[in-house]
């Protein structure tokens, strides 16, 4: 029997063409999949499509769990598509062979390695100063030494100081083939940047290429870390340049620029337009159009013969230095001023340059969110021409990532204490560092064999800035069984529709606040801030750490079981952009906290509290299994010996009251129950399925083992851990619950763990700890002879109490947890939370809409609480007193 898994596009409609091939992850319900192999596609047609499939996860039993799967490119894609594979060991498998007319290659050589999809060819060098030397179309170089750039100030002119700028070269040091085809082939390229020979290298890279068949462009993925010295390295400019060859008329040549809204300038070097005399409509019409201009006998003379008095534009800048606006110019040559096009809000972030023979275009995702940004033409009058996409600006004002107070005399630890007590800043002098924090960005690179049409270089314009996606339906997921407590929308009664109502309004209101607010720019987009100040009709940006957000209280989660439920595409790329920004500029990728993320504060990177309670998987598998992204898997990978962190920082060490429980110097540390071994589980588990490593496995069922063995299990609150053997000391007999610890993913990891593998003790632990949190002080004394002190967060914590009701089939807690859900939604359950106030000037910058008692956390638990809930004991929802309201716009 071969089952049938239907496919959709993430946006509903099919695009207009595919002109780079797409890649998806697919999960399958335990014991159905043995092998990635038996998988294939058909169209909506019911014929097979060629693709390509491999695995990403598998279950504790070694059946698939999640694979990757990847189409190549095609003018007509499909409304949908459908996975198949075979239920049965003697049905022959489900992936059909397939006669391929194109193929992904890839040839290796001593120096080089060729990439084809069929119709374009990259040639990469193993070394040297090239991301690639040459991209090809119809044997014709359309652009070649792709080269990685960049520039250091040293200083900034603050008073009477001097600055100098150095500009540095990517270098690559590795180049490994990951995936080699036949659809998909995927090439990673390592390095730095240098200068010149015996000069510091900085900004580590990694780029990847990754190749379709039959498709005419090239993805780029760059990420780089940080590693200069915030006090003295200003980075001035970071970009991608490519060499464009030319050698047709300068009126044959072409330059189309992206602006707003699919917008484009649509010139020549040599325009023929406009001019005092008129070369002939045919003339005029092939230089729009982009086609070869008739010969020049055709031509009216008195314009064919003064083409030598035309000026030819040799240079064009775009610049986006802020969300708001882009200004485009151009000059004839160095030396010479320029002369302002146009402008606009938001560019595309989108540039090709092309005559009669072909030509390359490039484009950058999230251009004007990731702000300053830049597209550079240089020589477009010339033979050689330089296109340079700028993921920073050198024409902005140079990067400054220096702590932004002067540490205000904290040089204690009592001192720092009692800055939490104002600010809520957990300050430590050299720990506002960002040595370590990286950056990805994703380009598309078009190979062209002529002038595109506008139409065309719009849809690719589109398609850099929106890749299209096929994606699995919520219900589809349900059914696989992955990712815990979560269930499809479901508006059947009223109570049920009233919350639906609410998880829709909260995040309607984070994405609408993302635009009023402008929480954009290189180094911000994809964060939310933490909480609101209502004086100032603001969020408290400048407050310590109620500023950033940095995944606090697990807004990622949120929004991931938010899109899971409802396969929405602004929810999913919503919660793209947090795993993008919280996985790499929240966490040290190098340098001694390594792994390691940092709390929330004015700046991303400000705080003294490393922890793995930002690093966690638990956070970026989501959008892993979902993507089968190789950088979000680089991400998971750092992580694998994330315990060895405990060694160099003592996350609790301002207050820690037991220092018997941290003892580095003999392997044992004091790891908590909570958000640690949260984080390390989520960490181990993801290692274990994604990979089989031994060492993962036996530390993730071990510590399991050991909770359950302990007295108190889960309420101990903190374990003893032997960082040798990967084990808990199960003799310690202690007391200690923290309001903090199951926000950070742990109730999520904790429900997958006791689905997935069988421990009757670590059950019973969590079952315990889900009973107790919530219940009266009288029913914990009479089960584990004390009450629970740290009890708070009762909404968030109400799911706990659900997941212990669903389990027991009790209806009392079921009441219970409802109950605690209503009471303990202080900031959320009454009418004016989900209710959007305009502020006008002049209190505020501009016009904006505020919902007052509104923050993060309250927004991310109160979403986790009502989507588990709902999953668990929703079919003892009490019923809604009213039906549920239109929540007002204003």
């Amino acid at each position: 029997m071969t089952q049938h898994a239907p496919i959709t596009w993430i946006d509903g409609e099919p695009p207009a063409g595919l002109s780079g091939g797409t890649t998806w992850g697919m999960p399958f319900q335990r014991g159905t999949v043995q092998d990635a192999a038996v998988l294939g596609v058909l169209d909506s047609s019911g014929s097979t499509v060629n693709a390509q499939t491999w695995p990403l996860a598998t279950w504790p039993d070694g059946s698939l769990k999640w694979g990757g799967v990847a189409l190549g490119a095609t003018d007509h894609p499909a409304d949908t598509y459908f996975v198949t594979h075979s239920t049965e060991a003697n049905d022959g498998g489900a992936a059909a062979a397939v006669e391929r007319s194109t193929e992904v290659t890839v040839t290796e050589e001593e120096r080089t390695i060729t990439v084809s999809t069929g119709t374009l060819d990259m040639v990469l060098h193993r070394s040297g100063d090239t991301l690639f030397s040459e991209l090809r179309r119809n044997d014709a170089v359309v652009a070649k030494d792709g080269r990685l750039v960049s520039l250091l100030q040293s200083g900034l002119p603050e008073g009477t100081g001097t600055t100098t700028r150095t500009g540095f070269t990517g270098h690559t040091t590795s180049v490994t083939v990951e995936q080699a085809g036949p659809v998909r082939a995927v090439v990673k390229v390592e390095g730095s940047h240098r200068a010149e020979e015996g000069t510091k290298a900085w900004l580590p890279f990694t780029v990847r290429f990754y190749f379709y068949a039959g498709a005419r462009s090239v993805r780029m993925m760059h990420s780089f870390i940080w590693d200069g010295d915030a006090e003295q390295d200003f980075l001035a400019g970071l970009g991608v340049e490519f060499t464009v060859p030319l050698d047709n008329e300068l009126h044959d040549r072409h330059v189309r620029i992206a602006g707003a809204d699919s917008g484009f300038l649509v010139e020549a070097v040599r325009g023929l337009t406009g001019l005092r005399r008129d070369p002939g409509e045919e003339v005029r019409a092939a230089q729009i159009a982009g086609r070869p201009t008739p010969p020049l006998n055709e031509w009216n003379p008195l314009v064919s013969e003064r083409l030598h008095l035309i000026p030819s534009w040799n240079d064009y800048t775009l610049t986006q230095l802020t969300a708001d606006g882009f200004d485009l110019r151009k000059r004839t040559a160095p030396g010479h001023g320029w002369v302002g096009i146009s402008g606009g809000t938001r560019a595309a972030g989108f540039c090709s340059l092309s005559d009669v023979r072909g030509g390359f275009g490039v484009g950058i995702r999230d251009f004007w969110q990731s702000h300053p940004g830049q597209l550079d033409i240089r020589g477009a009058a010339t033979e050689e021409a330089k296109v340079t996409a700028w993921l920073y600006s050198p024409e902005a004002q140079p990067m400054d990532l220096r702590f932004y107070h002067d540490g205000l005399g904290q040089d204690t630890f009592e001192d720092q204490l009692e800055g939490l007590e104002i600010t809520y800043e957990d300050y430590e002098p050299g720990f506002g560092n960002p040595t370590g924090i990286a950056r990805t960005h994703e380009l598309t690179l078009f190979a062209y064999d002529s002038t595109p049409s506008t139409e065309s270089l719009a849809a690719d314009a589109q398609a850099a800035s929106t890749p299209p996606m096929l994606q699995p339906s919520p219900e589809y997921l349900h059914t696989a069984v992955v990712f815990g407590d979560w269930a499809p929308v479901d508006r059947s009664t009223p109570a049920r529709a009233e919350l639906e109502d609410k998880l829709d309004f909260l995040f309607d209101f984070y994405q609408g606040q993302t635009e009023q607010r402008r929480w954009y720019g290189f180094w911000n987009y994809g964060d939310v801030m933490h909480t609101y100040d209502t004086d100032r009709h603001v969020w408290r940006y400048d407050v310590g750490g109620y500023a950033w957000d940095n995944s606090e209280l697990s807004p990622d989660l949120w929004l991931w079981y938010m899109y899971l439920r409802t396969g929405r595409a602004d929810v999913f790329r919503y919660a793209e952009a947090m795993t993008r920004h919280t996985g790499e500029v929240d966490v040290y990728h190098l340098g001694p906290w390594r792994g390691l993320g940092s709390r929330h504060n004015v700046q991303h990177w400000g705080c003294s509290a490393k922890q793995l309670r930002i690093s966690t998987p638990a956070y970026r598998r989501f959008y892993y299994y979902l993507t089968a992204d190789e950088r979000t898997g680089d991400l998971l990978t750092e992580l694998v010996d994330s315990d060895q962190n405990f060694l160099g920082l003592d996350p609790v060490r301002k207050v820690r009251p037991d220092a018997d429980t941290y003892r580095p110097d003999r392997g044992a540390l004091g790891v908590g129950l909570g958000t640690d071994w949260g984080s390390l589980a989520a960490t181990w588990l993801t290692d274990w399925e994604r990979t089989g490593n031994p060492r993962s496995r036996d530390r993730l069922l071990g510590t399991m083992a050991d909770i359950g063995a302990l007295k108190y299990g889960f309420l101990t609150g903190e374990a003893l851990y032997d960082l040798d053997a990967g084990r808990f000391d199960t003799g310690r007999e202690v007391i200690s619950v923290s309001h903090l610890s199951a926000v950070f993913g742990l109730v999520e990891i904790c429900s997958e763990l006791i689905s997935l593998v069988p421990d009757k003790d670590f059950e019973e632990a969590w079952m315990q700890y889900c009973r107790l949190f919530l219940a009266t002080p009288e029913e914990q004394v009479a089960e584990v002879g004390q009450p629970l002190a740290g009890i708070y967060l009762t909404q968030a914590h109400s799911r706990l109490t659900a997941y212990a009701a669903d389990r027991l089939g009790s209806p009392e807690l079921a009441e219970l947890a409802w109950e605690s859900f209503a009471e303990g939604g202080e900031n959320l359950n009454h009418a004016e939370a989900f209710t959007l106030k305009k502020i006008l000037p002049p209190f505020v910058l501009q016009p904006v809409d505020e919902a007052p008692t509104v923050s993060t956390n309250d927004t991310a638990q109160f979403g986790l609480a009502v989507i588990q809930n709902l999953a668990l004991i929703g079919h003892r929802l009490p019923a809604a007193a009213d039906a549920p309201q239109e929540v007002p716009a204003s």
